[in-house]
């Protein structure tokens, strides 16, 4: 919210300096982004009038003119501007007037001069030598009823400043300059002086048909007929100041009259031309295929979801976001229809982001715009529009189909004053209401006081106990709020063994060479059909952009754009992990189900490994990450719990080359390569090793137990054996653990062959078996006849052919 300081304090002019305000604004949670005076330091610059304008005798594009400074006696000066003419009224500088530089703002002094043989008794100033803006095409033309002789900054009303304020989306009351002043006059105290609003005499009884087909969407649509206006009349240059200090383009006086009601008392307003109408207004959801041109020259699909206004030709705007092309109103328009309406925040929020534009009102009425000053704003815009372009008004009509229910809220004083931590006593809270403008009741008495306050119609942020509770605070005063150590004990509490803290999984996971990442859990739809072979995901109501409209189910697809994002920036070698969660839908919960109870989201850790197994180095070769060497980063997170990895297809992954991570037995994520047709899609080079497992699985450890280190001597012993490739190596593994004998320790894949000697369809694999007595050393007979139970085993049960 742009505004200049000196309208605000034309309502409200608390005895504070400029800085003072900024600060008090800022502490009460309206944060002043940047206050900068409207034009930099210069003086001696007076209203001159142009008398008369020749010829410089010794130079084609200079003019030797007579001006007029309110001296007595005018002043020759030497001009270039190319659109100096006699009666004109400009800015201009006396000799010994210090004036800014353009680039660093340093003030100089003007000397009289001699120019090209005349000798010049001042300088006429352009908007870029005052410093007011880069203009510099010719004199900066002032009013033609501008004082001959007064003070340029005093008649520009340049000793003034411009706030720009940073509002939260809930203070939607304080879009508007009487907002803002309502608040400074509840937090300084100093009285409210509202803008003047009278009821306009109904002089050509005209009225203009509106109803309302969907009050779910619009719950109040005012109106008012003026006609014969002028709508070429010029703007009052005080309005035209105002606005563009608010940061608003000057286009026509009908339209500048309603952004500046808008600015002046948060009141969106609309004109139309009134011949260009066809028909009566009627407000009603948009239907498929209709069309309208907006006045921003964009022409849009009015989809169902769209509040449109329309006429008997269709669609005429988009309410609450802009008007129709069709019937606005311009230069040429001599009789105009003023609307002024409340539309439901529901029915107006992210219309416009999906539409790829915003617009002033559409910021505001998605936000909440006061519903009881619809009359207020058609009065003070017609005021105005009478006296800038003439006319007579008709009676306003204002149809009324459903308006907000404000709810009543109860504030208990005890809690108010526990949660502040101040013990502000039942009558500050209640003078505080009533600076505020909240009307409030008082129910019982001491420890059980409580507040009942009835919210005005423009706090559309006031709807439970701790709102009241924020509004006590803010207004009394964060700053006031002591800083005090905290009254409870420290307790140093110590975490279970048995559990890792997210802290510690990160510190693994950098451990292991990755690089942490934290990305949007809104994602595109596309990612959770590739990724996640998600057809029905999570989507967003109001999402901030169409590629995050939806929920992710996955981590894989951020992880995929990093790695995008990185080789686009030429680096070869990426390795990435995040934890955090996603958003599965509860079989029970039916797409589009908006109660949070029926979604689960769980923690998971995802990481992502592309390039070289290494950085490029002389103590080992160059070859790419693969599965494995992901599966062993994996293995390190798990700490002491063994996994076991099941083949299994994952609409993400390789087919041949992912596998499904258990422990205990229990699924607990995936690891693998990534699918080709996704490799090429995303236009990766190589394709990256990932996996994606709960967290919950990853903190749980297994303590370690103590075992006493042998006395006697381990025995070793290899096993080779010829398999069908259908065996899984770790099925064999899982196999043997179960079923070997007593004395083996471990049975470890150390060699797997396919080639010549090994039947097509086989593969051959070596085993090393560490076997070991903790009572007595071994003998070769036990040794071997543990041996041969494993080799029986790997015969009867995987059809094995064991090898020399």
């Amino acid at each position: 919210m742009q505004f200049p300081e000196s309208w605000l304090r034309s309502m409200v002019d608390p005895e504070l300096t400029t800085e003072e305000l900024a600060q008090l604004l800022t502490m009460s949670g309206l944060e002043v982004e940047s206050c900068e005076p409207v034009a930099p330091p210069f003086s001696k610059v007076v209203v001159g009038m142009v008398r008369s304008v020749a010829k410089h005798p010794n130079a084609d594009r200079l003019t030797v003119c007579e001006v007029e400074v309110g001296s007595g006696k005018p002043l020759k000066i030497v001009c270039g501007a190319p659109n100096v003419k006699t009666g004109m009224k400009a800015p201009c500088a006396l000799v010994g007037a210090s004036l800014p530089t353009d680039h660093a703002g340093q003030s100089r002094e003007l000397k009289a001069a001699t120019m090209r043989g005349v000798e010049s008794e001042g300088m006429l100033c352009s908007s870029r030598e005052l410093g007011l803006s880069d203009d510099h095409s010719g004199l900066l033309a002032l009013e033609a009823d501008a004082p001959i002789g007064r003070d340029v900054r005093e008649h520009l009303g340049l000793d003034d400043h411009i706030f720009d304020v940073k509002l939260t989306p809930n203070r939607a009351d304080c879009l508007s300059v009487l907002g803002i002043a309502r608040e400074v006059a509840a937090l300084t105290g100093a009285p409210l002086r509202a803008p003047a609003v009278s009821a306009v005499p109904n002089a050509c009884g005209a009225v203009f048909p509106v109803q309302i087909s969907d009050p779910d969407g619009c719950g109040r649509f005012a109106g008012r007929v003026i006609r014969d206006v002028d709508a070429r009349a010029a703007t009052p240059q005080w309005m035209r100041r105002r606005l563009e200090r608010a940061g608003q383009r000057c286009i026509s006086a009908l339209v500048d009259v309603t952004n500046y009601v808008m600015l002046e008392l948060g009141r969106p307003l609309h004109v139309y031309d009134l011949d260009k109408l066809a028909g009566g207004i009627d407000v009603r959801w948009g239907r498929r295929g209709e069309r309208v041109k907006l006045l921003n020259e964009q022409t849009v699909e009015v989809e169902p979801d769209l509040l449109a206004i329309t006429d008997g030709s269709g669609p005429i705007g988009l309410a609450g976001i802009m008007g129709g092309d069709s019937t606005k109103a311009d230069l040429d328009s001599r009789h105009v229809f003023l609307e002024a309406a409340f539309f439901f925040p529901a029915a107006i929020a992210g219309r416009a982001r999906r539409l790829n534009f915003g617009s002033d009102a559409s910021h505001r009425f998605e936000r909440g715009v006061d519903f009881d000053n619809n009359v207020a704003g058609i009065e003070r815009a017609t005021s105005l529009i009478l006296e800038i372009c003439g006319g007579s008004a008709g009676p306003i009509v204002d149809t009324i189909a459903e308006l907000p229910q404000r709810a009543p809220v109860t504030m208990r004083v005890a809690r108010a004053q526990r949660v502040i931590g101040l013990p502000i006593s039942a009558i500050e809270m209640g003078d505080i209401f009533s600076r505020l403008g909240l009307a409030f009741g008082r129910e019982g008495s001491g420890a059980g006081e409580t507040f009942v306050v009835h919210p005005p119609s423009y706090r559309f942020d006031l709807e439970i106990e701790e709102d009241l509770i924020e509004e006590i605070a803010r207004v009394h005063g964060f700053e006031r709020i002591p800083a005090r150590p905290p009254v409870a004990a420290a307790v140093m509490r110590s975490e279970p063994e048995t559990h890792r803290s997210l802290h510690a999984l990160r510190a693994a996971a950098a451990g292991c060479d990755y690089h942490e990442v934290i990305n949007f859990s809104f994602v595109q739809p596309e990612w959770e059909a590739d990724f996640a072979g998600n057809a029905t995901p999570i989507r967003l109501l109001n999402p901030i952009a169409a590629q995050a409209s939806v929920m992710r189910s996955t981590l894989l697809g951020g992880l995929i754009e990093n790695i995008r994002y990185n080789l686009n920036r030429r680096a070869s070698r990426v390795r990435v992990f995040e934890i955090g969660r996603v958003y599965l839908r509860q079989p029970e919960a039916p797409e589009g189900a908006l109660d949070v109870r029926g979604i689960r989201q769980p923690v998971r850790i995802a990481a992502a490994a592309f390039g070289p197994a290494v950085e490029e180095q002389w103590g080992a070769a160059q070859r790419p990450v693969d599965f494995f060497d992901v599966k062993g980063d994996l293995q390190t997170l798990l700490s002491s719990r063994p996994a076991g990895y099941e083949p299994a297809s994952h609409p993400a992954f390789h087919p041949g080359r992912s596998a499904r991570v258990t422990v205990d037995g229990k699924p607990i994520g995936w690891l693998g390569e990534l699918h080709p047709r996704w490799q090429q899609k995303y236009e990766l080079p190589l394709p990256p090793t990932l996996f994606e497992v709960d967290v919950e699985a990853l903190q749980h450890v297994t303590l370690p137990s103590y075992r006493e280190v042998p006395k006697f001597p381990a025995v070793t012993r290899d096993i080779s054996v010829v398999v069908p490739e259908s065996v899984t190596i770790q099925g064999v593994l899982d196999d043997l653990a179960v079923h070997k004998p007593a004395v083996v320790e471990s049975v470890r894949l150390f060699d797997l062959y396919r080639g010549q000697g090994v039947e097509n369809g086989k593969k051959s694999l070596a085993f090393r078996v560490l076997l070991q007595d903790t009572q007595k050393t071994m003998t070769d007979a036990e040794a071997e006849s543990a041996v041969a139970q494993l080799k029986e085993r790997l015969v009867q049960r995987f059809g094995g052919k064991l090898r020399d």
